[in-house]
């Protein structure tokens, strides 16, 4: 057969086929039987060297024409099946704007610290400054400074994560925090009276975990120094704290404690909020639950910073701030604000 033949032949199954490639992968397919290194038009190319030089310079031109051709019909080929997948994908993309919009999900603070902040502004409101501090502390700020000897219980293993470290120069060690009181010490350290702050924090306690206790949760201290303070200026700040936190029906309850740094000590509890008084699994039946300790600043820690127990006196008290929302809301189990789970999340 003539090779001009051969080449029309080639080029009518050629464009046949081509219009039959319906996918990318029949077109690399079609591509490389027609016009590959090991292509059907190669082999009749070869055949070239047979024929004489006026009928290998016609069917030369004929057959680069062909590949030119063939060439630019599957680059055609391409841009219109990738036009008609890109319609598809936007066609199925399509937003149909008829439908209601999706939601969004809104952060939030946790319930701890959206009480933390609460409480820090309620103090705030009544002249107190918002302080922060060391979460890793030496032992004379968290026990010496307060007036906790050297054998008192809280300082054991068994109830204070103590730091594998090795002493400072003067002898202190270093420990987890167990309350936030140290940066009142460290305050009055450097700082003339008045005083008045309170400082929120997270500390650590090596005890058991219950319905009510945690070994890492969050306090709030506080502490006021200046002339003339009483215990009646105590009272009735921490009252006033409760009417504006928990409401002015909840009822608050002031008994005599003990707590080395002060004296003398109260503690403050709040009514239950679940059982309002008559008792329950959460107050462990008496309708009360402690809420914090106060007291009269020690005089031996005021003057332990260089201020005169004399002139000036003040009054200290501490709070644990998971309980102030468990008393709020009547939650019953504190652990549940460190589960994770966003079901009891999302209500506050």
């Amino acid at each position: 057969m003539h090779i001009k033949q051969q080449i029309d032949e080639l080029e009518g199954q050629a464009y046949s086929e081509l219009a039959a490639a319906g996918t990318f992968a029949q077109l690399e397919e079609w591509r490389i039987r027609y016009l590959g290194k090991k292509s059907r038009l190669t082999e009749i190319l070869r055949g070239l060297a047979a024929l004489s030089i006026e009928e290998r310079k016609e069917a030369g031109a004929v057959s680069n024409a062909l590949k030119l051709k063939l060439e630019a019909a599957i680059k055609q080929k391409e841009e219109s099946r990738r036009e008609i997948e890109l319609l598809s994908s936007a066609s199925r993309d399509a937003i149909d704007i008829s439908l209601p919009g999706r939601p969004f999900v809104r952060g939030r603070l946790h319930p701890v610290a959206q009480a933390m902040n609460e409480i820090s502004d309620i103090f705030t409101a009544m002249g107190f400054q918002v302080m922060d501090g060391p979460e890793v502390e030496w032992d004379y700020y968290n026990f010496d400074m307060l007036n906790m000897p050297k054998e008192h219980p809280a300082r054991a293993a068994t109830d204070t994560f103590w730091l594998d470290a090795p002493p400072n120069d003067k002898g202190w060690r270093m420990l987890l925090r167990t309350h936030t009181s140290p940066m009142q010490v460290r305050t009055m350290e450097h700082t003339k009276p008045p005083i008045r702050i309170v400082v929120p924090g997270i500390v650590h306690r090596y005890e058991a975990t219950d319905a009510t206790h945690l070994s890492m949760f969050s306090q709030v201290e506080g502490l006021a120094v200046d002339e003339g303070i009483s215990m009646a200026d105590l009272k009735g700040t921490l009252h006033e704290f409760a009417r504006r936190f928990f409401g002015p029906d909840r009822r608050v309850r002031f008994r005599c404690d003990f707590f080395p740094y002060v004296e003398p000590g109260a503690e403050m509890a709040v009514e239950c909020a679940v059982c309002r008084g008559d008792g329950c699994r959460l107050c462990g039946g008496n309708g009360w639950i402690e809420v914090l300790g106060s007291g009269m600043v020690h005089p031996s820690v005021l003057e332990g910073v260089g201020i005169d127990s004399k002139k000036y006196s003040g009054f200290a008290f501490g709070m644990g701030i998971e309980r102030i929302p468990l008393l709020k809301y009547g939650v019953e189990d504190i652990r549940l604000f460190y589960g994770s789970d966003l079901r009891f999340l999302r209500q506050f």
